[in-house]
């Protein structure tokens, strides 16, 4: 593909999890680096607004888009050995997520095996700092490449440079938009280090009649998210739609005195972290639905897509369900999910 390729007025239905019927006025896919440089040093590049997508699967859109829309489909995943237990596997921005957890099993590499079904492609792991089941993207991570918007260089990113945070990271915020992240590496390792205390893991490898191993816990945190979370490709979503809120230990301990199972993670001497999901349910919400956009009956923190809901239908509910929890709780959700 080449510049040439470049389509317009393509539809944006199949490329977001929400299936959200959208157009974008440009739109290109690359699946080499060359390819990538051409698009970027074109006009219709440089004279319109961009956007990058990956697979999609954090992002709601409310409108056309009237610009640029680059979708990434490098490929490609390797491992090189650095000490007698640990790798660096380095995996192309374009991979799908999931694809890479299998192959580190497969490898027999562990690190990665709780972030297992997680939706998305590898490009976007270190932008939100995934994470799921007591394990994130920082834990794991080495470096990133990623390509300068403005002058086509490539740049390696260290951790310290990605600034992870709480689903946050240099390129949510300093960096938004003007990186095109190509690749990522991970340390992982043969020498296993697992971690089962979080969720229900224990449970269900209990429930399985297995051993803790990579392999059984990836299974396990499968079955967990596949009975509780809907598929995108069956129901509309993007996965958990708010942030997990911080709030005071004064005002969890407050609250606690109302609702004696109100979840709570200590983050320092101050702070706790509690569950959006618990509050959306507690505010009756759960399973709540109009006409097509609805909070999934079995899991909370996911909005969901019915059919036919427009973008702008979902982001009301998301605004609807925020104004309850603040109503009912004094606490101020924030959207995980990226609105366009």
């Amino acid at each position: 593909m080449n510049v040439n390729a470049i389509i317009q007025n393509q539809s944006l239905k199949a490329y977001n999890t929400f299936g959200i019927d959208v157009n974008a006025r440009y739109f290109a896919e690359f699946n080499k680096i060359e390819t990538l440089s051409e698009v970027l040093a074109s006009a219709t590049f440089q004279q319109n607004k961009q956007l990058i997508l990956g697979g999609g699967s954090n992002i709601l859109f409310t409108k056309n888009f009237d610009g640029i829309v680059l979708h990434n489909l490098l490929k490609g995943i390797s491992k090189v050995q650095v000490s007698e237990h640990d790798y660096h596997v380095s995996a192309a921005a374009g991979e799908v997520w999931h694809d890479l957890v299998l192959y580190a099993i497969t490898n027999n590499l562990g690190g990665i095996e709780n972030l297992s079904l997680i939706p998305g492609y590898v490009g976007a792991s270190p932008m939100q700092n995934i994470g799921a089941y007591g394990v994130e993207i920082k834990d794991i991570f080495v470096s990133l490449k990623a390509m300068e918007v403005a002058t086509g260089l490539i740049k390696t990113f260290t951790k310290e440079e990605c600034a992870f945070g709480y689903r946050e990271s240099f390129f949510k915020r300093a960096g938004k938009g003007k990186y095109i992240i190509l690749e990522v590496t991970f340390q992982l390792s043969t020498k296993h280090q697992l971690n089962t205390s979080y969720g229900a893991i224990e449970q269900e490898l209990a429930k399985m009649n297995a051993e803790p191993n990579i392999k059984n816990i990836s299974q396990a945190v499968i079955n967990i998210r596949s009975s509780k979370l809907p598929n995108p490709k069956e129901l509309g979503n993007a996965g958990s739609f708010f942030k997990n809120p911080t709030i005071t230990i004064a005002h969890y301990e407050t609250l606690k005195k109302q609702y004696l199972d109100l979840p709570g993670y200590p983050i320092n001497a101050q702070n706790i972290k509690t569950a959006a999901g618990y509050l959306i349910e507690k505010c009756g919400l759960k399973g709540f639905r109009k006409e097509d956009a609805g909070v999934h009956q079995m899991q909370a923190l996911v909005l969901v897509n019915y059919g036919k809901a427009s973008g702008h239908q979902i982001f009301d509910l998301s605004s609807l369900v925020i104004e309850k929890v603040k109503e009912n709780f004094g606490i101020e959700l924030e959207r995980e999910v990226n609105i366009i």
